[in-house]
C-alpha cells in the first residue's frame, strides 16, 4: 500500500509515522508514505517562501489554497504512480467535514482494492472546489467536527487502512474488528491495591473456560 499526502506541512506527520507499528511497516516496506507540498507546484521566484493561499470570493475571514498547485500536486502523484507500474489502482481521497463517514469497512475496502492512495489535505478555509471538477474524488470525513487542517485526518486513515495490509500487524489475530473485543481489558498482577482499595481482575477471566470468557467478552464491547 502507497500513500500519498497533499499538505502544506508535511512535517506534522514526521512523529506518529516515526513510532512503533507503523515506523516497522515503512521500514518492512508493507507501506509506503511520501509527501507532496503544494508550495513546490507553485509558481515563484527561486529561494522565496512561496504562498498558495488568497482572499475566498464571496468573503469570509480566512484563506483558500489555490487550485492550480494542488492540481499540479494530484499530477505528478499520478505520473508517479502510473511510471512505477501501469497495473496501480488508485483513489483519491478529498478530506471534507461534509464528505462520506470514514469507517472500519471503507479501510478495508482501500486496502483491498486499491494499491495508492492519495490523500488531498487542506488547511485554512479549505482547498478551490474546482480541483474536484478535474479529478474524479470521495470526499471524505473523520468525524461530526472540524479541525484546523487535515494532517490529523489524514493521519488517522493511514493508520486504519495500514492495519488492514497484510503483515503490517504482524499476527492477523490482532485486528479487534475480526475477533470478540472488549473494551475493556486486564493483565498482570491479579490484584493490587491503591488508596487503601483492592482492585482485582475480574474472575471470569481466570476461569480458563473459553465460552464464559467469550460471552463476558460480548458483554463489554
Amino acid at each position: 500500500m502507497r500513500f500519498h499526502i497533499i499538505t502544506l506541512f508535511p512535517g506534522a506527520f514526521r512523529s506518529y509515522l516515526g513510532e512503533s507499528i507503523l515506523k516497522r511497516a515503512i521500514q518492512d516496506k508493507k507501506i509506503s508514505v511520501q509527501f507532496y507540498n503544494p508550495r513546490d507546484f507553485a509558481a515563484g521566484k527561486r529561494g522565496r517562501a512561496v504562498r498558495v493561499d488568497k482572499r475566498p470570493y464571496g468573503g469570509g475571514p480566512g484563506m483558500v489554497i489555490e487550485a492550480l498547485p494542488v492540481i499540479k500536486a494530484i499530477e505528478k502523484v499520478r505520473a508517479t504512480i502510473q511510471k512505477k507500474s501501469k497495473k496501480s489502482t488508485v483513489k483519491i481521497i478529498w478530506l471534507s467535514p461534509g464528505g462520506t463517514q470514514f469507517d472500519t469497512h471503507f479501510a478495508q475496502v482501500a486496502a483491498k482494492k486499491y494499491t495508492d492512495i492519495i490523500i488531498v489535505s487542506g488547511r485554512y478555509e479549505g482547498i478551490d472546489a474546482r480541483v474536484l471538477k478535474i479529478f474524479t474524488c470521495e470526499q471524505v470525513s473523520v468525524g461530526p467536527f472540524v479541525l484546523t487542517g487535515g494532517e490529523l485526518p489524514a493521519m488517522l486513515i493511514i493508520d486504519c487502512v495500514s492495519r488492514q495490509v497484510p503483515g503490517v500487524l504482524g499476527d492477523a489475530a490482532s485486528l479487534e474488528e475480526r475477533r470478540v473485543a472488549s473494551r475493556e481489558v486486564y493483565t498482570r498482577p491479579e490484584k493490587f491495591t491503591y488508596k487503601g482499595k483492592t482492585y482485582r481482575v475480574p474472575k471470569v477471566l481466570l476461569s480458563g473456560s473459553h465460552v464464559d470468557i467469550e460471552n463476558w467478552k460480548r458483554l463489554h464491547t
